[in-house]
């Protein structure tokens, strides 16, 4: 009778649950807490041992499965990047607006070395860098790096090419490929019931390592970058999905569990496969969920983005007292156009947000000890931004299935159910 009950109890509840015992662990029994780090290393693995061969087989299935799918993949081409440049650039004035209305930075002493800064700023990727890094040279190694953008690059050159075989060899690839992403999506729900231990585990080491006292010293910041993001969601987010008509209820019931996954780990990998998952479960289309999910995680960082200029200029108000320059209007807006284009190849970097933002402080001869000032709270920084990337992809699918002619009575019945 018991565990009848237990499992009715949801996903998303049991991951809540699992958060309040990881905080109450990592309060009370830090050195405990952070042993458990192995069971959230176990299941972040688990989940990114799906996502190569999870977006390659939906992916090929969804262009070479239908023989007009040329046209539509240029055609989603083209609509995500409108809709990414367009979200994206709201985000990084969001988070500019709110750091000049609260400024967070003021009265925050700089200290510390600057070469942490300086070691993240020669990370940073220029735009030929990333070109060249788009190209995988192996698939096998891509998948094994779990480079995103270079798996879906791969994946639609060969769905292309399969689309011009002919006969029997394109259909044993079609079902080898379509019995692939079933498999995967299977699998997908099996190692999610390890999800509220490893969430559980993952959030007990990231307050048992850092406690909550860093939360208040720096909790303007904080503060700020939470409620910047709720602006955004209320501003942007809501309106665009009025806007074509995305079923609210339906899709907040389907988010809900890949955002707390997210939150939890401050891993948009983690959640990737549930996300596509649910937007399926949702109905829109798989080619579709293949195509702009995978590809958003790249160009559609709407938390990250957003993240990175209120930091920016976070870090220029604190300055301001050691170095008694003050950065105007003009310069803010110069650093924006630069972050415009060198967030877009955010994903493909270790530790990409600190990377993007050393690089920026280097570029506008800001201190770089001030990345130190956010180092110390970026665990928490980041459970926000990483779910807000989630959530903000998860609706550009969405968003892109009504575009493409789905409509607010087709998008939430299940794939089969239509077909049906």
């Amino acid at each position: 009778m018991v565990y009848r009950n237990l499992r009715r109890i949801s996903l998303t509840t049991w991951i809540i649950i699992s958060m309040v015992v990881g905080v109450l662990i990592g309060v009370y029994a830090p050195a405990f807490a952070v042993q458990l780090k192995p069971l959230s290393t176990v299941f972040l693995r688990m989940i990114k041992s799906i996502i190569a061969p999870l977006i390659f087989g939906t992916l090929v299935v969804g262009i070479a499965g239908h023989g007009d799918d040329m046209k539509r993949v240029g055609r989603l081409a083209l609509k995500s990047i409108i809709y990414f440049e367009i979200v994206t650039t709201l985000a990084l004035f969001i988070g500019l607006s709110a750091v000049n209305l609260i400024r967070p930075g003021e009265g925050v002493v700089l200290g510390g070395s600057a070469a942490p800064g300086a070691e993240l700023a020669h990370h940073t990727q220029t735009g030929q860098s990333f070109l060249e890094h788009l190209v995988p040279q192996s698939i096998v190694e891509a998948a094994a790096n779990n480079e995103v953008l270079q798996v879906v690059f791969f994946a639609v050159l060969f769905a292309v090419a399969l689309s011009k075989v002919q006969g029997r060899s394109k259909q044993v690839m079609l079902s080898v490929c379509e019995g692939l992403s079933d498999v995967m999506f299977k699998f997908t729900m099996i190692v999610m019931r390890f999800a509220p231990f490893g969430i559980g585990a993952a959030i007990a080491v990231a307050v048992g390592q850092n406690g909550l006292g860093v939360l208040f010293s720096l909790g303007k910041l904080i503060l700020t970058l939470y409620g910047a993001l709720l602006v955004f969601f209320l501003i942007v987010l809501l309106p665009v999905a009025l806007l074509f008509r995305v079923p609210l209820a339906r899709f907040v019931r389907a988010v809900r569990s890949p955002a707390l996954i997210a939150f939890s780990t401050t891993s948009s990998e983690a959640a990737l496969p549930l996300a596509m998952q649910s937007m399926e479960a949702i109905g829109v289309p798989r080619g579709i969920v293949a195509f702009v999910m995978p590809t958003g995680y790249s160009f559609n960082l709407d938390g990250s983005t957003l993240y990175l200029s209120l930091a920016s200029v976070f870090v220029a108000q604190a300055s301001e007292t050691v170095t008694g320059i003050h950065m105007g209007l003009g310069q803010q807006i110069t650093m924006m156009l630069t972050l415009m284009l060198t967030s877009k190849g955010e994903a493909a970097v270790p530790r990409a947000s600190l990377v993007v933002i050393a690089a920026t402080l280097v570029t506008f001869n800001l201190p770089e000890a001030g990345l130190l000032l956010i180092i110390g709270i970026d665990q928490f920084l980041d459970m926000g931004r990483t779910a807000t990337n989630v959530i903000g992809n998860s609706l550009a699918t969405a968003v892109i299935g009504c575009w493409e002619g789905e409509t607010a009575e087709t998008l939430g019945v299940p794939a089969e159910a239509q077909a049906a």
